[in-house]
Formats: structure tokens, C-alpha cells, sequence
């Protein structure tokens, strides 16, 4: 009889957990403070949570900081897509393998930026180790509900993130989909240059060209023209001085163009106005991107850039006759207070050749304009995985969106075998 009472209590246990709605759960789990916050559709109940995170995983002693997250709950029994950012979380949006696969989502905010940031902020603690450790501790957590498939999902850094949490758990997902996401070889990956000598015709990167030697011999016009912009703007400029910036941008201006797609017939010609200049130049590029606020806003980015992920710098052999304030080899990246960090290229290394043979059940995006698809994952044929370079696509509009039929059949088959699902 007490056996037979024991299994009526052990299965009305299963039959009550099998009942639990998502808030029931989250109130038994004390590392996670939650709310209920406005939804994307009805078919949603969406979330913000605060999940308790070590500063560091090895060594607990070292305190703890809270960690955003938006969840979109959409039932337990469906599979779950994790949506690394690489960056703050400002606002929830659903992610399109969510919307593809009725998952629920949950995205998660980068350690150190936003609102996930630890009280005392010490550097050192700002890794992919530590950053996929967080996600991974996400997982064990909301995966004692969430017990279907999971999928990662990011953009751009967010699609860096995914490619590093899965090497680093590679049993946490099923299915890994970064989109433009670059794996750099190097602090300064000179693929980059290659790619901007090569890309489009030969008519619009002469283009792109001249109007940088103008604006370098206009620059006496331009630079009252910029101050008047950035005092209007409230943007002060301290980091870099405000001809420092002009250069960065002007030397920026290539990269930007092609990562974003802009219209060659949209550049000034010789005949234009300083003034028609300077407004496609803002367009374009500017000097916003290099004002106090933005640098700052931007410095965890520019750390893990100079400490594992790589970056990127400028070819000046075109200009050097125009460079007055960034000396003769600039980077693109402008750490936190200046501080000195040591690029260490043992994680790119690493995570390269583990793509290469092991890197199974992944779905790369990249735009074929995309000036960051120079650095992307090489394609293998040693994986079971999937690239799809969308012909004059930027880094704005390389989205399962724009996948033609062809394309679009391809992910259906590929997500249906990997995830033993019908869609």
C-alpha cells in the first residue's frame, strides 16, 4: 500500500509540473526576478526578467551582477530560440527563427552592457568564457521548463556571441543561425582591405575614392561646418578631438558604404557644394560614431575586439598625404579610457578549425556587399551546415526575408531534418 501511495503521489507531482504555466515556474526559481511586460502579438506573454549571474563563473566569491532578459513565452512543449545580443538590449523584438519555428524566445542583453553591468566593473571579467557561461547557466535554468529543442539566434556581434557559446557548449542548442556574423583572423583583419578593393565596380569604388581625397582637401570648409553639426547635437568630443574624428570618418567612409548598401549614383561628384558633401558624408558615416557618448557606449564592444574577437583598421596608403591627427596607422577600435589591452588570437584560432570539422548544424547569413563578409566562416564541406550569401545583400538586409525561393526551401529542409520537425 505505501508503495502504491508513493506512485499516486509521484504522478500527481508529474501531472502538476506538466500543468505549470510559465509564471508558476519562474516564482520557484530565486535566482530570477521577473514582470510581465507588453507582448508582440497575443499568441505571446512576454517578460523581462533579472537573472542572477556570477561576475565570474570559476570563482563565485567574486560577487554577482543581474543580467537583462526578455522572455516570449509561447507554451513549454515548443522548442525555444535563444537570441544572443552583442550589445545592450534596448527594446524586445522577435527574432525570425522564432517567428519561422512558433518558438518561444528568450534574448538575452551582453554582460557589461546596458543594464547588465556588475556594480564594480573590472575588465577582466569581460570574455566570450564568461559571456557563454551566462547564457549556458540562461539554458540550465529556463531549460527545467523549456524541455523541447533549442536554437541560438544573433545579429552581427550577436551572431559572434552564438558562434562562441555554441563552441563552448555545443550541447545547450540543436540548431545555430548567426547572421552576418565576421570571424576575424587578426586585432587588425586586413581581409578587409582585399574586400574593399574588389567589391562592386570598378566605377564605384573610384567614386567612393575621390570623394574621400575631397573631403581630406576640403577639410578647412568642412571641419566649421562639423563643429556647428556636433554643438547642435550636443556631441562633445574629448576621446578624439573633432579633426581626429573628421579623419576616422573619412577613412571610415568605404566601410560604411558597403556595409550598408548605399547607392553609388549617390555620391557627390567633383561639381558639388561643401555643403552637399558634408550632408552625404553624415549620411554616410559622420562623426556621431566618435563623440564621447557613442565611445563610451560602444567600450565593451571595442575590449572584446582588442582582446579575442579582432577588429579591423584602415588602409591609408590612398591618403597619408591627408592625415594629420590619427597617425600614420589607425584602428578602428578605441578602448575604455584608453586603457592598454593585448589582442590574444588563441580563441579565433581555436574557433575556426572547430567550425571547420565540428561546426555541425549551422545557418550562416552574410550579404555578398556586406563589407563584414569579408571576415565571414569559411564554407566547409567537412560540416553538416548551411551558408546562404545573399546576392546584393548589406548588413542591414541579409534577413531570412530576403531569401529567394530556392534559398528558402533550403533552410525549411535543413531546420526539418536537424530539428526532426514539419514546417
Amino acid at each position: 500500500m505505501k508503495f502504491i501511495h508513493l506512485i499516486f503521489i509521484l504522478c500527481f507531482s508529474i501531472s502538476l509540473y506538466a500543468q505549470q504555466d510559465i509564471e508558476s515556474f519562474l516564482n520557484t526559481i530565486p535566482e530570477i526576478q521577473f514582470k510581465e511586460i507588453e507582448s508582440h502579438t497575443s499568441i505571446y506573454k512576454t517578460y523581462e526578467l533579472k537573472v542572477k549571474q556570477p561576475i565570474d563563473h570559476k570563482n563565485k566569491r567574486k560577487g554577482y551582477f543581474y543580467q537583462k532578459v526578455f522572455l516570449s513565452d509561447r507554451g513549454k512543449n515548443n522548442i525555444t530560440v535563444i537570441a544572443t545580443e552583442g550589445y545592450n538590449m534596448s527594446f524586445n523584438r522577435l527574432y525570425e527563427p522564432a517567428q519561422i519555428l512558433s518558438a518561444n524566445q528568450v534574448q538575452v542583453e551582453h554582460r557589461f552592457f546596458g543594464n547588465s553591468v556588475p556594480e564594480n566593473k573590472d575588465w577582466k571579467y569581460l570574455t566570450l568564457e564568461q559571456a557563454t557561461a551566462d547564457l549556458h547557466h540562461i539554458r540550465t535554468l529556463l531549460g527545467k521548463y523549456y524541455q523541447s529543442k533549442w536554437v541560438s539566434t544573433g545579429i552581427s556581434k550577436g551572431g559572434q556571441t552564438t558562434i562562441a557559446y555554441r563552441y563552448f557548449y555545443p550541447d545547450d542548442v540543436t540548431v545555430s543561425i548567426p547572421y552576418v556574423a565576421p570571424l576575424n583572423n587578426a586585432f587588425e583583419d586586413k581581409r578587409i582591405y582585399k574586400f574593399l578593393d574588389t567589391v562592386g565596380t570598378e566605377e564605384c569604388r573610384k567614386a567612393i575614392k575621390d570623394f574621400q581625397k575631397r573631403m581630406f582637401k576640403k577639410r578647412k570648409y568642412i571641419l566649421p561646418l562639423l563643429k556647428w553639426y556636433a554643438r547642435g547635437g550636443n556631441q562633445k568630443f574629448t576621446y578624439h578631438t573633432l579633426e581626429e574624428a573628421f579623419e576616422f570618418g573619412v577613412l571610415e567612409y568605404s566601410f560604411s558604404f558597403w556595409q550598408y548598401g548605399v547607392d553609388c549614383g549617390s555620391i557627390p561628384d567633383k561639381n558639388a557644394s561643401v555643403d552637399e558633401m558634408v550632408e552625404h558624408f553624415i549620411n554616410v558615416v559622420g562623426i556621431s560614431f566618435y563623440n564621447d557618448k557613442d565611445v563610451e557606449h560602444y567600450g565593451p564592444h571595442y575590449y572584446q575586439a582588442s582582446t579575442q574577437l579582432g577588429y579591423y583598421g584602415f588602409d591609408t596608403k590612398p591618403f597619408r598625404r591627408y592625415i594629420k591627427a590619427i597617425g600614420k596607422n589607425p584602428h578602428a577600435s578605441f578602448e575604455p579610457n584608453k586603457m592598454k589591452t593585448e589582442y590574444d588570437p588563441k580563441y579565433n584560432k581555436k574557433v575556426a578549425k572547430w567550425l571547420a570539422k565540428k561546426g555541425h548544424r549551422f545557418i550562416y547569413i552574410y550579404g555578398e556587399i556586406d563589407t563584414w563578409s569579408a571576415t565571414k566562416v569559411p564554407e566547409s564541406n567537412n560540416v553538416d551546415s548551411e551558408w546562404f550569401i545573399l546576392k546584393g545583400r548589406h548588413h542591414g538586409d541579409a534577413r531570412i526575408s530576403s531569401f529567394d525561393t530556392d534559398e528558402k526551401r533550403r533552410l525549411i529542409y535543413a531546420l526539418e531534418k536537424w530539428l526532426n520537425i514539419r514546417l
